[in-house]
């Protein structure tokens, strides 16, 4: 595999086209990187998780949302701080489930946020519950960080979470949840989460890049999600790729 060295911008949504006319993928993160420009052949590299084994439950989503642009959320949410690494929102003991197996998937996201501090007197989820209640997340800066594993967003995902909402996120997740199309990893502009109250009612106007608490009466604008909307929409870069003819159906 050829690799030629490209310079990215801050832009965490960023997809790059440049071989001929068909696009090639590339997810930057929420923070300047420089990282290899993938070549054509092969085009994509498995990132060890294939497309949903059946489609996730998104966060009360319009019925008539056909695409990112007209995509609405809401649910109530659950607020958490700062550098809530990986191995809260999925502990490595649990590394071993498959997602690709629909009975793992679910077992999966039954133990999302099971990692969180005694601190956090509310439960993500409640015990003998496999999805939680909370459809949105918000929290502060740096969410996602500590491992790479792609369980954390799959996990979220399977809870039945659609969005997360955070001042930064680590730059793997950030990708990492874009590639497996498993939740929206929004960036507001304040800090949200001082403001927010688990279990407030919250919707999102992705074509708006909007959040409204209905529970304070308080908009907030937040970051537009870009060109990774529609892989997410998709289900994922296999599901995108497939679909903008980039590998086969």
């Amino acid at each position: 595999m050829a690799a030629s060295s490209s310079t990215f911008t801050r832009n965490p949504t960023s997809i790059a086209t440049s071989f001929g006319s068909k696009p090639s993928l590339f997810l930057s993160s929420p923070r300047s990187i420089k990282l290899p420009c993938i070549h054509p052949q092969p085009i994509i590299k498995s990132l060890g998780f294939h497309a949903r084994p059946f489609p996730v439950p998104r966060a009360s989503a319009t019925p008539a949302a056909q695409s990112t642009n007209s995509t609405t959320f809401h649910g109530l949410c659950y607020v958490v701080g700062d550098n809530i690494d990986t191995d809260q929102i999925i502990p490595a003991e649990y590394l071993t489930l498959v997602p690709s197996n629909p009975a793992e998937y679910e077992k999966l996201g039954s133990y999302a946020l099971i990692g969180l501090p005694a601190s956090y007197e509310t439960r993500f989820i409640e015990p003998n519950e496999m999805k939680t209640k909370y459809t949105i997340v918000i929290a502060g800066d740096n969410f996602g960080c500590g491992s790479s594993r792609e369980h954390a967003p799959v996990a979220l995902g399977a809870a039945g979470v659609a969005a997360v909402i955070a001042e930064s996120y680590a730059r793997i997740f950030f990708r990492n949840s874009v590639a497996t199309g498993e939740i929206y990893p929004l960036e507001s502009e304040v800090r949200i989460c001082e403001e927010c109250k688990t279990g407030d009612v919250i919707s999102i106007e992705l074509a708006e890049s909007r959040l409204i608490n209905h529970t304070t009466g308080k908009e907030y604008k937040l970051k537009p999600i870009g060109d990774a909307g529609p892989v997410i929409e998709a289900g994922g870069i296999f599901a995108y790729a497939r679909k903008t003819g980039m590998i086969p159906c």
